[in-house]
């Protein structure tokens, strides 16, 4: 998959481009729908599967203070889009002049004078341009003026809700990673570097990698068990995310402890995989009672991890 940064660079040698434009943060089902028709397209007709997109996300140049945490950091976005069969991701570094664009002059400029599209796949409620003043009646109509086709994709839905990102940040926030899951087709993922802690775990005979957040949306506190991935492995363990409430610490913290695992991976950069949520962060009167919950976690979540592999409850 090619990944273009530099508008100027477009000069519509692709052939036949079918292109879908979105932020698409979350890169759920719906989202998933909307690439699968591009790519069908795109395969029909000899040509590019093209995703144009934007970073940062506009929001937070817009207006940073109403931004929600992401759901994916930009290198996760990418890997995804790769892995559904995207050939190429232009993707626009988002500015108040680019925010500026007009929605006819972003069509006339960079969609067909720039790329040649040929044909656009957009989501139910997209909107584009200066102010949102793009709609899909506009991009329909501008379609027939330019000469390419415009098609909108219907919202997905699942048990009879609509597929969004904002229901999905919901999802995580409440804990209901099984939820989050069904609505992704895959594991909620939080990723990040591994940085030194306090080497508690480690006294408590349970060491445990101590990860560096990201700008992305964290379940909320509690015990999760979780996949790790690190190097090209997926490892089993739980993860702890909260705040050490039996030592009267504050500061929130994301430790995993990772099964059967004794490596130094400090500076490294892991992925963790959320499955199901174990139990919520209490407070123990004592070490010994937070050694004996602490093995039932990580036996509960390797029960849990065997269900996944004889049923294939998550992808």
């Amino acid at each position: 998959m090619q990944i273009i940064r530099d508008l100027d660079r477009l000069n519509k040698t692709f052939p036949y481009p079918v292109v879908t434009l979105g932020n698409y943060d979350g890169v759920h089902l719906g989202h998933q729908q909307i690439f699968r028709k591009v790519i069908e397209s795109a395969r029909r007709h000899n040509g590019a599967a093209v995703i144009f997109t934007f970073e940062p996300h506009p929001l937070q140049v817009l207006s940073p203070s109403t931004c929600p945490p992401l759901l994916n950091t930009f290198r996760r976005k990418m890997e995804l889009f790769e892995s559904f069969g995207i050939d190429l991701v232009i993707c626009a570094e988002f500015t108040r002049d680019f925010a500026s664009i007009s929605p006819e002059d972003f069509v006339k400029e960079i969609l067909v004078e720039k790329i040649g599209v040929k044909e656009i796949f957009v989501g139910y409620d997209y909107a584009f341009g200066r102010g949102k003043q793009g709609t899909t009646e506009a991009l329909i109509r501008m379609g027939g003026q330019y000469h390419f086709k415009a098609l909108i994709v219907e919202a997905y839905t699942l048990n009879g809700e609509v597929v969004s990102a904002t229901r999905i940040r919901e999802l995580v926030q409440e804990g209901k990673m099984e939820d989050t899951a069904r609505m992704l087709g895959r594991l909620y993922a939080t990723e990040g570097i591994v940085v030194p802690g306090d080497h508690r775990g480690k006294s408590l005979g349970f060491p445990t990698a101590n990860i560096e957040p990201h700008n992305q949306i964290y379940p909320k506190p509690g015990v999760y068990a979780v996949q790790v991935e690190h190097r090209g492995r997926r490892l089993n363990g739980v993860v702890n995310i909260g705040t050490h409430p039996t030592f009267g610490e504050g500061k929130t913290t994301i430790e995993v402890h990772i099964s059967d695992f004794h490596e130094e991976i400090y500076g490294q950069f892991v992925r963790i995989l959320y499955a199901k949520r174990i139990r919520d962060e209490i407070a123990f009167k004592n070490k010994e009672e937070l050694i004996r919950r602490i093995q039932k976690d990580i036996e509960a979540a390797e029960k849990i991890f065997k269900i996944i592999k004889t049923q294939g409850a998550h992808p």
